[in-house]
């Protein structure tokens, strides 16, 4: 339901964790003796990332009001759960005697670190962006073994897509039913673009905002019934994952269309997505308010699940979703959800790409979920994502560089006991991604 972002922080300050490939350990050497600005504030990393000095002594005030200390640190957290403690510096190379590029090693991998260092006599550092892990003699095996340490359920697949074959290269649990939050809007994503291929709708069609939704970057505060193109809406909706952007589509294109343009894309188990929800739909019945609906929406079959959603359409609103429900944890995710494998989301991949849409892969790339190094070496990555409490999901649709061949490569992390943390699959992923560009 909430939209996935990168772990990008704030103000290109702190950089998408992008892994990349190495073949073997390349010794490091030691970096110069301290003499610049740079080189002072580079040789304190170690300690910097270890916790040993602290936040306010190390980043200027500019950088302090860009990134507060609890986003550094979840950042700073996630990189060393990923590729443990912080060993030493390895390299610094100067751009000038502020700024320069630092090679700090970790325990199982080396960062990139792009150093900027603050005028002021304190030599406070005012911009630090990392802007790649490269890990050492990775593997599918091994990235397979991490993701399967994961509290909870997971399931991942990493294929060739050979027009509507898929060739698997690495997989896991890849026929298993996950909870995938907002990843269902690529469905919704297909079926305009079917209706644009068929002549029913234009991209440049403008029409009224007519749902508005929780987390919603893209429409939030925006009036009811602005004019917007049906391309607006759906950029919003796959690159910011607006959830009043996906409504107002779904009840623009229409539910049952949707539904069966799931049908038709080889769904392995499509009657866990039907009546397909909208978001407030799902917020709602999810929420303490809906306590009396709730149960009989989930003992009910399909057709039964979707009288009880049109008869009680003037109650399942963004006005009666209580919020409160969803401060403790997961809820109802085994229940209330979209669900997909993910094999079927590859066989959605198949679809989208064969829409041979311009405008739809441009709508996908937008947000390609990892960054700018790890998608280097994609001649095309799009991306979607999903995340709410106790559920993340993150799929890519990739064109190699070196090959010209299509690739997907996604991932689901489900846990109904505890909320779950992006960095460690966000990283994961990544380098399923390294690896498979290779």
């Amino acid at each position: 339901m909430a939209t996935l972002r990168s772990t990008t922080i704030t103000a290109a300050i702190l950089a998408t964790l992008a892994p990349q490939i190495a073949n073997s350990q390349t010794p490091g050497t030691s970096a110069p003796a301290a003499q610049t600005a740079l080189d002072r504030r580079a040789a304190q990393l170690v300690d910097l990332f270890g916790g040993r000095i602290a936040y306010s002594a190390y980043f200027d005030p500019y950088f302090q009001t860009a990134v507060s200390q609890a986003q550094f640190d979840t950042f700073k957290g996630g990189l060393i759960a990923q590729y443990g403690a912080p060993v030493a510096v390895d390299k610094v190379t100067p751009a000038s005697d502020r700024s320069g590029t630092i090679l700090l090693r970790f325990e199982r991998g080396v960062a990139t670190v792009l150093l900027d260092v603050g005028v002021a006599p304190d030599e406070r550092v005012t911009g630090l962006r990392v802007t790649g892990v490269t890990v050492v003699d990775d593997s599918f095996h091994k990235v397979a073994a991490e993701i399967a340490t994961l509290p909870g359920q997971t399931g991942f697949l990493v294929a060739e897509l050979d027009g509507a074959t898929i060739r698997t290269l690495a997989s896991a649990n890849a026929d298993r039913q996950f909870a995938t939050g907002s990843t269902f809007k690529l469905y919704v994503l297909d079926e305009l673009a079917a209706q644009v291929a068929a002549g029913k709708r234009r991209w440049a069609d403008v029409v009224p905002l007519s749902h508005f939704s929780f987390s919603s970057a893209g429409t939030a505060n925006w009036p009811k019934d602005t004019p917007v193109t049906l391309q607006t809406l759906a950029n919003w909706m796959i690159s910011v994952s607006d959830n009043g952007a996906a409504d107002t589509l779904i009840h623009l294109l229409g539910r049952e269309a949707i539904e069966a343009r799931m049908k038709s894309t080889g769904h392995s188990d499509p009657s866990r997505n039907i009546p397909l929800l909208t978001t407030v739909e799902a917020f709602a019945l999810k929420g303490n308010n809906f306590d009396d609906l709730r149960p009989l929406f989930i003992k009910g079959d399909d057709a039964a699940q979707r009288k009880l959603i049109g008869d009680n359409r003037a109650r399942l609103t963004l006005a009666n979703i209580d919020g409160i429900s969803f401060a403790a944890g997961p809820r109802f995710i085994d229940d209330l959800e979209w669900f997909a494998s993910s094999n079927d989301i590859a066989r959605l991949m198949i679809d989208l790409r064969a829409r041979q849409s311009k405008t739809l892969l441009e709508a996908m790339a937008i947000n390609n979920g990892v960054g700018p190094v790890a998608a280097a070496d994609w001649k095309y990555l799009g991306y979607k994502g999903g995340s709410e409490n106790g559920v993340l999901s993150m799929s890519l649709l990739g064109q190699r560089k070196t090959d010209g061949k299509w690739l997907v490569v996604t991932a689901s992390w489900n846990n109904r006991d505890a909320n779950v943390e992006t960095g460690p699959l966000i990283g994961l992923v990544t380098r399923l991604l390294a690896l498979a560009a290779k």
